[in-house]
């Protein structure tokens, strides 16, 4: 498998803790990509991220944040990972580390800036283990049969196309592959989602709960995914009910 360190052109970020753009809500666009089109809209508002930037990293150190959710996720050298909604590469950065030179991460965004950012990091830091990939709205354009596991960190309530991207997410996992989600235990439309709802939406495409943890000390809850028996066909797909 070759992960390439590919640059694209991308919309909003999928980035993790853009705090003070999480107060702010949009509704579903009305202009949905034409490959999402078939899968139903979330029934939920989605929150808009107006920057991906994050610059408190020694803050979510100083609380153990990523050691925490790596060792939950038991990640662990050789595996390949993805971090979806990278931003800054935070998790990036640790999961590299973590995985060593004989493991992959794979750090992806739609936000092409952040991307190049990422890049100057990566190249500055001397990280030989990285490689970095344009994703879009409803669809991460992960390689299939690939990860060990796939993260997304404070980043799912900010999917503006859920179905479509777990959806499409779901080939890319190889046999065994787990999705690791951390979200924040709040009301719909602010920065988080209540695990009931994520759940859902999870199962409506066809995955498993495997372990569902709440964590204070990583503000949130962490909860990890493996794909079930069988993918739901998109016309098939229930949106949950937000309310």
């Amino acid at each position: 498998m070759v992960l390439g360190r590919v640059l694209g052109s991308g919309g909003l970020s999928f980035a993790a803790l853009a705090l003070a753009a999480c107060e702010q809500m949009m509704p579903v666009a009305a202009d949905r990509p034409e490959t999402a089109l078939e899968f139903p809209e979330p029934d939920r508002p989605i929150v808009e991220v107006v920057s991906n930037q994050f610059s408190n990293e020694d803050a979510r150190d100083e609380r153990n944040e990523a050691v925490v959710v790596m060792d939950l996720a038991n990640i662990r050298a050789g595996m390949t990972v993805a971090d979806i909604g990278a931003g800054e590469g935070y998790y990036t950065v640790r999961l590299a580390e973590r995985v060593g030179e004989d493991g992959r991460v794979l750090a992806q965004d739609i936000d092409p800036e952040a991307l190049d950012r990422l890049g100057r990091r990566i190249e500055r830091e001397r990280l030989e283990n990285i490689s970095i990939k344009a994703g879009n709205a409803d669809n991460p354009q992960l390689p299939p049969d690939s990860f060990d596991r796939i993260f997304m960190v404070h980043m799912y309530h900010e999917v503006t196309e859920p179905y479509a991207f777990l959806w499409n997410m779901w080939p890319a996992l190889n046999a065994g592959g787990q999705i690791i989600v951390v979200e924040s235990e709040t009301a719909v439309g602010r920065h988080g989602l209540p695990h009931n709802l994520l759940f859902c939406e999870f199962e409506a495409i066809g995955y498993v709960l495997v372990e569902y943890i709440e964590r204070p000390d990583i503000k949130g809850y962490f909860a990890r995914f493996e794909r079930g028996k069988a993918r739901t066909k998109p016309s098939a797909i229930r949106p949950c009910n937000a309310g």
